[in-house]
């Protein structure tokens, strides 16, 4: 298949241009589902760095910020990939962030009771 735009030759089942990147042909013709909706958990992931535990929540922040660009790139596996980790970052940052916190204020509570005594 030639591109329209700058004439070179492509493969017949290529979607872009390989020298301009030209869209040679449209896929699924309106007929198909929708598209899925990927959640990118940015949101979640900030909150969880800012308030739980930063080094836990830096990945999640990461892996957030790549499913958009995946999704434009129709990676749709790679940006379900990366949906699924931040998600599962996310949980690791803020189960550690309160485990944390509970241990704090056990720690404070006893020493605490511990001086009042």
């Amino acid at each position: 298949m030639y591109c329209r735009k700058c004439g070179i030759l492509n493969d017949d089942n290529a979607y872009r241009c390989v020298k301009c990147g030209e869209i040679l042909q449209q896929t699924g013709g309106g007929g198909g589902a929708p598209p899925q909706k990927i959640p990118n958990y940015l949101a979640q992931s900030i909150l969880v760095t800012l308030f739980c535990c930063l080094p836990l929540g830096i990945p999640a922040i990461v892996f957030s910020a790549q499913v958009n660009g995946k999704i434009q790139a129709e990676d749709i596996q790679g940006a379900m990939e990366s949906s699924r980790k931040a998600k599962m970052w996310g949980w690791w940052s803020f189960g550690v962030g309160l485990v944390v916190t509970i241990l704090y204020v056990l720690f404070f509570f006893i020493a605490e009771m511990a001086e009042a005594m």
